[in-house]
């Protein structure tokens, strides 16, 4: 099972579309996940008519429509894997030990708002992941996304991708 993981679009604020590298790998994914602050509903729109599968959650950049059609927390089980999406999980400093306490019964906690890329395990074994933005890189090199496999249970394969040209 492959998925892309995405966050933090800010559509049409940041860019007027997601980059055609996305989109390319919208048509490859099983599972599209995004983490929040689309800004607007044409993004969820657009990915729910062209993913096979979509999980998202709102973020704090996001009205009264994404909120009535979307959750604050998403939850799945994938292939085994049990799977949280959110937006925030407050600073970094103390975040493994909040996702912990916060996130028990989940093997991988998907994450945005930062914009900043993440990837560590908890001292509970809870993986973290932040892809980024794709759009907005503010103080990081390069515009990013993750994308990555789920076979019985494990998840491996977990790629964080800079996008050419959005530096």
């Amino acid at each position: 099972m492959r998925l892309l993981i995405i966050s933090d679009t800010h559509i049409p604020a940041r860019a007027k579309n997601l980059p055609s590298e996305v989109w390319d790998e919208v048509d490859r994914a099983d599972i599209v996940m995004h983490a929040g602050d689309w800004v607007v509903p044409a993004l969820l729109d657009e990915l729910e008519d062209r993913a096979i599968r979509l999980i998202g959650v709102f973020g704090n950049n996001d009205g009264a429509e994404l909120r009535r059609r979307l959750p604050e927390v998403a939850r799945a089980t994938l292939d085994g894997l049990r799977v949280a999406v959110v937006h925030e999980t407050g600073g970094k400093a103390g975040r493994e030990l909040r996702a912990d306490r916060d996130y028990q019964d989940v093997d991988l906690l998907i994450f945005g708002h930062s914009h900043i890329p993440w990837d560590t395990v908890s001292p509970g074994g809870l993986r973290l992941l932040n892809p980024g933005s794709p759009t907005d890189r503010r103080r990081q090199p390069a515009c990013t996304y993750r994308t990555a496999s789920v076979h019985d249970g494990v998840l491996s394969d977990v790629s964080l991708h800079d996008l050419p040209g959005r530096r």
